[in-house]
């Protein structure tokens, strides 16, 4: 059994290229917080939001008879919140508004993060 361990972490030659495993010591949290000014550097940074408003589903066939003025359905009503996005992240949801000739949306919630969302809540704790 010893001998399976010794081929498990010795290094491999795959396609001619020797691979092997790093070791790589373990880092620890310094306890340094990043001060006010360093991160002002990154709150005029843009990024793109998506607001999603729905979706459906069709089949090929369905898809390839479109054309001008086909309409597809959504899964959403009139007047339901859109989910908006940034990074893929769902964060906010939003009421699509009109604002002079464009579209645009009127935040309803922002949502926890997800660290936040996986976090037990203090009443939960006490229960």
């Amino acid at each position: 059994m010893a001998e399976a361990t010794e081929q498990e972490t010795a290094p491999q030659d795959t396609a001619g290229v020797a691979v092997s495993e790093a070791e790589l010591p373990e880092a620890a949290d310094s306890g340094a917080r990043v001060e006010g000014g360093q991160i002002d550097i990154l709150l005029d940074t843009s990024v793109q939001v998506t607001a999603r408003l729905g979706e459906a589903e069709a089949n090929i066939r369905d898809l390839l008879q479109f054309g001008p003025g086909s309409v597809l359905r959504l899964d959403r009503k009139v007047g339901e919140p859109v989910d908006l996005y940034i990074r893929g992240i769902h964060f906010a949801t939003a009421k699509m508004v009109v604002v002079g000739d464009q579209l645009a949306v009127r935040i309803s919630e922002i949502l926890p993060s997800v660290s936040d969302a996986a976090a037990p809540s203090a009443e939960a704790e006490g229960e």
